[in-house]
């Protein structure tokens, strides 16, 4: 078992759902319609539950507090309909107050996976990106089993890894905070992000 996954007890976790420095992300099995994700933090338990909404021509991902769906705390929605480098906006659904959005750089992302972080006034503040440029063109050409790792940054400063399991049948990703220890990235935009780069990489794989 991976150590961003290692059970801890409750009491050692930090406050809050989005105070955690690990979470592992498990696509929910059997689901034909949409995507849906279960992110676990770091004792077992369920942090977050997302939703891809079905048939819809703009992509449009929720992220509830629990598989219930009573309570939504997360809206991404693209800007523009079946988009290679459509923009995400990131809206805090309790609040209504935006954080943010993700751009994925069409060109780039041929042959390897690029996205642009912006802040609530459209300027870029980070980058999350495929792990090497080798692994990626192996991945698109000749097998896409090798899991793909990716590294987020603000101003060259990484500030989250997410990195895939090997398992061609359930997608397990972990998802580590860990290295942003000043807290540069807002952690709903960095959750946003893990979800959004499941529902995209996942279906392109065939997931």
């Amino acid at each position: 078992m991976s150590s961003a996954i290692q059970p801890r007890p409750r009491s050692e976790l930090a406050h809050g759902r989005f105070g955690q420095s690990r979470y592992m992300i498990r696509r929910k099995f059997f689901k034909l319609f949409g995507g849906a994700f279960h992110i676990y933090d770091e004792a077992g338990n369920v942090a977050f539950y997302s939703k891809m909404k079905a048939f819809k021509l703009k992509e449009d991902l929720r992220i509830y507090s629990g598989e219930d769906m009573q309570e939504e705390l997360l809206t991404i929605q693209a800007r523009s309909i079946l988009d290679f480098g459509a923009t995400y906006d990131v809206t805090d659904a309790t609040t209504g107050e935006r954080v943010g959005a993700l751009r994925r750089k069409a060109l780039s992302s041929i042959l390897r996976d690029t996205w642009l972080v912006l802040d609530v006034n459209e300027q870029e503040v980070g980058k999350i990106e495929e792990d090497s440029m080798l692994l990626a063109l192996v991945r698109r050409f000749l097998t896409n089993l090798i899991p793909q790792t990716f590294s987020g940054t603000m101003a060259d400063v990484r500030v989250f890894t997410f990195r895939q399991h090997f398992n061609p049948f359930i997608q397990k990703i972990d998802l580590d905070f860990s290295v942003d220890t000043q807290r540069r990235l807002d952690r709903r935009l960095g959750i946003a992000a893990a979800v959004l780069l499941c529902a995209i990489e996942g279906r392109q794989s065939g997931g």
